[in-house]
Parts: C-alpha cells; sequence; structure tokens
C-alpha cells in the first residue's frame, strides 16, 4: 500500500485536515441526497451512501487518534494504540456491506431501468470530484503510514473514482437516453469499493492476529541474528505490530562461554533498528551454559 508524506504531520495536524475535510463532506453529501432524490438517480444515491460511510470513517479516526494518544496505564501497557487499527477494520467492514448494496441494486436496475436525470446527475458528480479531490488533498497531508488515516483516505479516493463514474453514466444518459448507464456505474463504485475494502482488512487483520510486519521476514531476522560473531541460537522469536509504524520483537538469545552479554544485546539492538527498522526490542540474554540477563533494548 502506497503512504503519502505530507508536510506538517502530528496529531494535531491530522486533525485539522481531518477535520475540516470532514466539513467539505458532511455539506456536500446534504445536497448530493437532495439531487439524487430528485434525479431518481442509483448512482448518486450510491455516492451518497459512499460520502455517509467516509464522513464516519473520519469520525471513527478523530476518535480513535484521541484513543491511541492516551498514555499506558494499568493493565493496558501498550495504551490504546490499537484503537486506529480497530477504527480501520470498521472502516474496512462498512465496504462490504455497501457493496453488497450496490450490487443488488444495480443489478435490480439494469433489469428495470427508471427515468434518470442525467443533466443533473453530471453537474452533481462534477461537483462531486471537485469536493472530493479536495478531501483527499486534506487527508492525503495527514500521516498516510496510520492505517488509521489510510482507511480514511481510501475511502475519500474511492469516492472521487465513483464519481468521475457517475458523471460518466450521467453524460452517457443525458447524450443518448440510455438510463442503464447510471446502474452500470453503480456496479463500477461498488468493484472499486470491494477492492479497497479487501485491502483495508487484509492489513489491519495483520496486525490484530499479530503477523510479522510488511516487509520484515522472521526466518531473515533469526538468521541476521544468529548471524553474530558471539551468538550460538536465537529462540522464541517474535515479531509483530502493536500499531501502524510499531514494530516490535522478542527472543531468546543464547550467546557464547564468556560473552559480554550486554555488548551483545546492544549490538543486536542496533542490528534490528538498522536493518529492520525494529526500535522496540526484549531480548533475553543467556550463556551457554551460564547465567542469564534480561534485558530490553527500544
Amino acid at each position: 500500500m502506497g503512504h503519502g508524506h505530507g508536510h506538517g504531520h502530528g496529531p494535531g495536524a491530522d486533525r485539522r485536515h481531518l477535520s475540516w475535510a470532514l466539513a467539505l463532506l458532511v455539506v456536500f453529501m446534504a445536497v448530493e441526497v437532495a439531487a439524487g432524490v430528485v434525479a431518481n438517480s442509483i448512482a448518486l444515491i450510491s455516492d451518497a451512501g459512499h460520502m455517509l460511510t467516509d464522513a464516519a470513517s473520519i469520525v471513527l479516526a478523530l476518535a480513535a487518534m484521541s484513543m491511541a494518544a492516551r498514555p499506558a496505564r494499568g493493565a493496558y501497557t501498550f495504551g490504546f494504540k490499537r484503537a486506529e487499527i480497530l477504527s480501520a477494520a470498521v472502516n474496512g467492514l462498512t465496504f462490504v456491506v455497501l457493496v453488497a448494496y450496490f450490487v443488488y441494486e444495480g443489478v435490480r436496475r439494469l433489469i428495470d431501468p427508471p427515468e434518470v436525470e442525467g443533466a443533473l446527475v453530471l453537474g452533481t458528480a462534477l461537483a462531486g470530484i471537485a469536493v472530493n479531490a479536495g478531501a483527499a488533498w486534506l487527508i492525503a497531508r495527514a500521516d498516510r503510514s496510520s492505517l488509521n488515516v489510510e482507511g480514511a483516505f481510501q475511502h475519500i479516493l474511492n469516492d472521487m473514482y465513483a464519481f468521475i463514474a457517475t458523471a460518466v453514466a450521467g453524460a452517457v444518459v443525458w447524450l443518448t437516453g440510455w438510463g442503464r448507464a447510471d446502474a452500470v456505474a453503480a456496479l463500477v463504485v461498488a468493484a472499486l469499493m470491494a477492492r479497497s475494502g479487501y485491502l483495508l482488512l487484509r492489513d489491519a487483520g495483520r496486525v490484530l492476529f499479530e503477523a510479522a510486519p510488511a516487509g520484515v521476514d522472521p526466518v531473515e531476522v533469526g538468521s541476521a541474528l544468529t548471524a553474530h560473531a558471539d551468538v550460538t541460537a536465537v529462540e522464541d522469536l517474535h515479531v509483530w505490530t502493536v500499531t501502524s509504524g510499531f514494530p516490535a520483537l522478542s527472543a531468546h538469545v543464547t550467546v557464547r562461554p564468556g560473552g559480554d552479554c550486554h555488548r551483545i544485546r546492544r549490538e543486536l539492538a542496533d542490528l534490528l533498528h538498522e536493518r529492520f527498522h525494529i526500535d522496540h526490542s526484549t531480548l533475553q540474554v543467556d550463556h551457554v551454559p551460564g547465567r542469564s540477563c534480561r534485558i530490553a533494548a527500544g
């Protein structure tokens, strides 16, 4: 998944960008619902429904940011950082629900196409493209390395593509009178939403099921640790992601008799940082078969 690198990253800046995008969407959504009813367009109504989930995704993202910022305390030793991942998963699930509805409604209207006001659909869709482009630009300036922000961004981006499809459908209906173009546009929107929903659920699932971070092979990590001159074995190696951009590792490392376990631990921690970008590591270092020292690095 590609991520943007906007300027002014930080919780405060990210919240501002998302809040402005939310305001844009809510105002235009009300206009689009009215236009969809007047034009009798399932493409416009599907866009409005999608826009509602856009707004909901941003609200979820803002709430998750607030929860994730709360400090660790009590039983929650990592705080509430995974609230962002849960928000992304909910965003992915809303795509699944919307896809099911729009496929059903699109097919129904392909079979029995209603009268559609093509000119109104075209004009509203063009305005929607501009609004979503502005909202996408705002969210792209936030930190998209956060799966939470990326989920909101994918909603907005897909909605912009949906408006493009709707604009084309409106033009076709207006110029040719072929009413089924409106239903075809709704099915195109559903296909785009299905893809984004799958990607979000896949990435959120990797974090929730504590898979290794994308691009990090645990076998390669174990081999790199074992390659250290003083290390004889690496066992109980676990690599996972606490939340977006927060990989963690724990392992039991056995070193040669007489080896300086403090020095070796520091060198292994540096290796994990430089080669695999893992800063939070817990390494239990034991001699063979001497004493052990359990030290956390990161």
